[in-house]
């Protein structure tokens, strides 16, 4: 009974620990808030335009991860699957992408995604930008505590593995930017 207890106590402490940590920089990031518009005013673009095309149903596809969108997710992922096909070395990600257009939940999907992460943010971090920023972003408590990463358009934390549960849960790991 007292290990229950225990693990219990331990569980509301890693999740306060989470949110915790997103309330210290609330401030940080409501003012960041209007950078973040501004940033958003100004298109994020690729010297490669297929990137372009890749890096958009990206989006599309953890845009709905974040809302728990499941059905809506499925397309979003054969969308990427689709611009993915030319490119090469991106064949792993596109058998993800259909990975995740099959699944048979969001959880599944959210697994899947991790993988496409492993995938795909290489050839982002490698990409030319030609305006815009692409934020890297980490949630060490996805996956199991494993850690998940992803990435976003703006500073600003919607975290694609947990969506609604712990939608502020991470933080920015690394900043891409327009050279």
């Amino acid at each position: 009974m007292q290990i229950k207890s225990y693990l219990g106590l331990l569980a509301v402490a890693i999740l306060g620990a989470c949110n915790s940590a997103n309330k210290s920089t609330e401030t940080k990031d409501s003012i960041t808030v209007s950078e973040s518009d501004t940033t958003k005013a100004v298109a994020l673009g690729f010297k490669d335009e297929k990137l372009q095309t890749i890096y958009t149903s990206y989006i599309k596809l953890k845009d709905q991860l974040v809302a728990s969108n499941y059905n809506d997710a499925k397309p979003a992922a054969v969308e990427l699957a689709s611009s993915l096909k030319g490119l090469t070395g991106c064949e792993s990600a596109t058998t993800i992408a259909h990975k995740i257009a099959e699944a048979k939940d969001i959880k599944a999907q959210r697994a899947a995604f991790t993988d496409l992460n492993v995938e795909l943010i290489p050839v982002f971090k490698h990409a030319t930008l030609t305006s815009g920023t692409i934020y890297l972003q980490h949630c060490p408590m996805a996956n199991k505590g494993d850690g998940g990463d992803w990435l976003a358009s703006e500073k600003n934390i919607r975290n694609p593995y947990y969506g609604d549960e712990m939608m502020e849960c991470g933080r920015v790991a690394e900043e891409i930017k327009a050279k």
